[in-house]
């Protein structure tokens, strides 16, 4: 290897493992997206490092064409979108923080495309950390069932769903590394430790892919990996590599289904643990075995030569048998007592009948088709229908959806981009979704376009169509689930997405001597006005954390007494957040306290004039009269919250304790007339 070829394995292999020390922080920071505090602070880090390679794009200039503006432009639009939302939103504070995540997502991709035109040799490192990150993220996983009451000891469901809380999460973030991993045991450039242990990789992959019972993201894997298989030209050898890694994930995946302790809800900490351990070893036993077959599957690719015409024979065998795959399904709905069309008939009412039968939270669900996708989906659909041109505002939808359903399941997303999309915001939201993939699209086309890359960038247009089958398995999972709120998952996947519409032609690649001067003077104000814009919008997005901080304080105050400091606390909250309807309740709590009623009410008042859609609002109002022996204003104001949530029981029993009091004073009225 020359002195410049070492030279930019190693700088990969840098950028790399910061890259991926990046997705990591973002996965472990950030886990499921639902905690204010760690996601405010992921955000803005991505939204400075997205403003630093903004910056660094400008000052540097490189030549050429400006690939992925367009799809930049429209992500932008979509997070305008979002933050527009705030003014007519049925729950204003909640779209300000899903405004602030797309931001910070834009700010991701955009982050991706500057690099790609930047530095766009370092591919590798990107494809690198990527992969790098989904066996780490898994590994813990795993290793939350090896240790559990050192690492997860509160979690008494046998789903995997460390660290996101969340297993399809976790199910996702192993599809997205298996095609890495493919690329990284098949390329032939690969250093021999690299393929090596791209099979032990790939064996902790599948493993907490399987354990993890997410169908959603198996579909995903299937459909990501049938992708790179098609368009990649590592196809033997990226078999072999997958089934020598399956084979060590289907060891360890069958054991851990045959201990209850590892794989079913509720077991007893005790024999978690005990099983666990056992676990453990079975795990390290399968890592060293599929190391060993890596290995040998390493040397056996380096010294074994196929003719063409073997090759083309194995090819073939191996698309025959994977075509008899749908053919047995079909034979064997044939062969059912149904008869094919019943059978097909059968399916497809499981598939989206509201009313089918659920699986359970064991592996058997893999091979069910039931499921309450189709009461989320519907649901969102009927809340786009009856705000049909915008929406009801990012986030919208949980707070929407309970004044047409009197379905009690709790449910904050519509388990689907495309609906989610449609309910928060209406036609516009899809359109201009569309016009970013078709955009997003069409620059992919001229990144990968080229027909016949020549030997020295067959390498590149490999890595680029791993880093596409990464995106569309994202992609899968967004149509299905609600994956896309989870930062950990969606962040690699934007940075992949951006990167691949960033690159422009493989055959273009601009030398330093090619370019322009670094520095004029519009290109330093440029830059400059960035710097100022982004501690701007840092500012912005911190403001909701600051609120909660401050809602926080006053919690603390009150619980220790002092009233005065509580509602300065409070009203530093209402200030920080001017959206949110908490602090106010806070306020009238205080209020209550210092024995003044009429503020106390003020504040509930003010909160349902802020937030008039929120259930929550008028429930909150309705009891405070209730309590006040106000049941005449209580029934108009708890009628109001029925309206707006037909299956809250809270709501229902309170508006029948007013009904009750009405009727009761109503007849003492009459009497004293």
């Amino acid at each position: 290897m020359s002195r410049i070829n070492r030279a930019g394995v190693t700088v990969d292999v840098a950028l790399g493992a910061l890259l991926a020390a990046g997705f990591a922080l973002v996965v472990f920071v950030a886990t499921g997206g639902a905690t204010l505090g760690p996601n405010t602070w992921v955000q803005i880090a991505l939204i400075v490092v997205g403003a630093g390679c903004a910056a660094a794009l400008i000052l540097v200039n490189p030549p050429g064409r400006a690939n992925g503006v367009l799809a930049v432009a429209l992500f932008a639009v979509l997070a305008a979108l979002t933050y527009t939302s705030i003014a007519w939103s049925v729950q204003p504070a909640t779209s300000w923080t899903e405004a602030n995540r797309t931001l910070s997502y834009l700010a991701a991709f955009g982050a991706a495309v500057a690099l790609a035109r930047l530095i766009p040799a370092r591919w590798p490192a990107l494809t690198g950390a990527v992969g790098t990150v989904a066996v780490v993220t898994c590994g813990y996983a795993l290793l939350s069932k090896v240790f559990p009451a050192t690492l997860d000891p509160a979690n008494y469901y046998g789903r995997l769903r460390a660290p996101f809380d969340y297993w399809n999460a976790t199910g996702l973030m192993a599809a997205m590394g298996l095609p890495v991993c493919l690329w990284a045991g098949a390329r032939p450039v690969s250093g021999r430790v690299l393929r090596t242990l791209s099979v032990p990789a790939i064996a902790v992959l599948t493993t907490a892919l399987i354990l993890s019972y997410s169908r959603g993201a198996l579909l995903a894997a299937i459909v990501g990996l049938a992708v790179w298989f098609a368009l990649v030209p590592f196809r033997l050898r990226g078999t072999l590599v997958l089934a020598l890694g399956a084979a060590g994930g289907a060891i360890a995946t069958v054991w851990a289904l045959a201990h209850h302790a590892i794989t079913y809800d509720n077991a007893t900490l005790a024999a978690r643990t005990s099983a666990g351990h056992d676990f453990g070893v079975v795990l390290l036993v399968v890592v060293v075995l599929s190391t060993i077959a890596g290995i040998a599957a390493t040397v056996g690719m380096d010294r074994i030569t196929l003719s063409a015409r073997l090759r083309r024979r194995i090819g073939t065998a191996l698309v025959v048998l994977v075509a008899l795959v749908p053919v047995a399904v079909v034979a064997g709905a044939a062969a059912s007592s149904r008869g094919l069309t019943g059978q097909v008939s059968h399916a497809w009412h499981t598939l989206t009948s509201a009313s089918a039968a659920q699986p359970g939270d064991t592996a058997a669900r893999l091979s069910s088709l039931g499921n309450s996708r189709s009461i989320y989906w519907r649901e969102g659909l009927k809340v786009g229908e009856h705000a049909l041109l915008a929406g009801v505002g990012a986030g919208g939808f949980d707070t929407a959806r309970t004044r047409y359903t009197t379905n009690t399941l709790a449910v904050a997303h519509a388990h689907s981009y495309l609906i989610e999309t449609f309910a928060d915001f209406g036609l516009i939201g899809l359109a201009v979704s569309l016009a970013l993939l078709v955009a997003w699209a069409l620059a992919c086309r001229r990144t990968l376009g080229v027909k016949r890359a020549d030997e020295r960038h067959v390498a590149e247009q490999a890595g680029l169509l791993t880093l596409l089958a990464v995106v569309v398995i994202f992609g899968i999972s967004s149509l299905i689930d609600w994956t896309w709120f989870v930062p950990g998952v969606a962040v690699p996947a934007l940075v992949a997405a951006g990167w691949l519409a960033g690159r422009g032609p493989i055959t273009d690649t601009p030398t330093i001597k090619s370019r322009r001067p670094l520095l004029t003077q519009g290109r330093g104000a440029a830059a400059i006005g960035i710097a100022v814009a982004t501690l701007v919008v840092v500012w912005f997005v911190w403001q909701p954390l600051d609120s909660v901080d401050s809602f926080n304080a006053a919690i603390t105050a009150m619980t220790r007494g002092d009233a005065a400091a509580a509602l300065t606390d409070a009203r530093d909250a209402a200030d920080s957040d001017p959206v949110s309807v908490d602090p106010l309740w806070e306020q009238s709590a205080i209020y209550s306290a210092l024995g003044n009623q009429a503020a106390a009410r003020g504040k509930l008042v003010q909160a349902t004039s802020l937030q008039p859609d929120n259930p929550e609002t008028w429930l909150q109002l309705g009891a405070f009269d209730l309590q006040a022996r106000q049941p005449r204003l209580a029934v108009g104001e708890l009628e109001t919250a029925h309206r707006l949530d037909l299956a809250s029981a809270p709501i229902s029993q309170q508006l029948a304790q007013a009904r009750a009091e009405l009727l009761t004073a109503a007849p003492a009225q009459t009497g004293s007339a």
